[in-house]
């Protein structure tokens, strides 16, 4: 048993490498310390990243996956990516489709009640932090981690591992996550006001999955996924509202429209 577990450590530092590698180098892809266009080497990575090179090879690989990282066909290294505006606006429709798509399969999976308990306790929980009135930014945090869960449950609730694949990687690009856009939203809308709205979807999209009908849910959480994104190009070109979008400066071409000087 002991040589059994002695076996098993190597491959547990690795994993354990891997994921701090993971991490560590989105979380500096995602605070602009690498900019879009730039190269990564693995022998960069190893001194960046303060792991071996096989951590530092599976995070380019696994941040490649999820789409933050491109490869370089000529020399099969990776670059960080970059996203136009046109691509955030794709990635956010993606994703609604596919959470469109999930809610619809799990209607007609016909949801258990402890799984609709739990989708009406987060809507209970987001109407909590609503009741206060004026959203502060610590406020607003909270309300988006609540909608990331319950569109997380929801995509479950499909029982597809090959669409929950899909749907973890559209929602791993930082602005296409459910809750991605409420901080920048706040800044050009009354936010408060549009939530109410959400959260009356979010009702409805329950009530149509504990009514078993597919297509009304798969409706309901398409035009919820538009409402979250209603004011995206207002977003792209307001330098203060771009700030508060995660992952902003993996944006290029984003911004107040420039004037040629006459």
């Amino acid at each position: 048993m002991t040589s059994a577990i002695l076996d098993r450590a190597p491959v547990e530092r690795v994993r354990n490498q891997t994921a701090k590698a993971v991490q560590l180098l989105r979380d500096l892809i995602l605070a602009g310390r690498l900019a879009p266009g730039e190269r990564l080497s693995e022998t960069d990575m190893v001194e960046l990243l303060e792991v071996s090179r096989t951590p530092a090879r599976m995070a380019m690989i696994r941040l490649h996956e999820q789409g933050l990282l491109e490869e370089i066909a000529s020399s099969g290294g990776f670059r960080v990516r970059g996203f136009s505006a046109e691509e955030v606006g794709a990635a956010s429709e993606i994703r609604g489709i596919l959470e469109g798509l999930a809610a619809r399969l799990a209607a007609e999976r016909h949801p258990g009640r402890a799984d609709l308990d739990a989708l009406r306790a987060c809507v209970a929980e987001m109407d909590g932090v609503l009741g206060v009135g004026t959203l502060s930014p610590m406020q607003i945090e909270s309300y988006a981690a609540l909608d990331d869960r319950f569109h997380e449950h929801l995509g479950s609730l499909a029982r597809s591992p090959n669409l929950m694949r899909q749907l973890d990687r559209a929602s791993a690009l930082p602005f296409a996550a459910p809750g991605s856009l409420l901080a920048a939203q706040a800044r050009l809308a009354d936010l408060s006001t549009m939530l109410v709205v959400a959260q009356d979807q979010h009702r409805c999209i329950v009530d149509a999955l504990e009514e078993r009908d597919g297509m009304r849910a798969e409706a309901l959480t398409r035009e919820h996924n538009r409402l979250a994104t209603r004011h995206l190009d207002r977003i792209l070109t307001n330098a203060e509202a771009l700030r508060h979008v995660p992952g902003h400066r993996l944006i290029t071409g984003a911004g107040p429209p420039q004037h040629p000087h006459v």
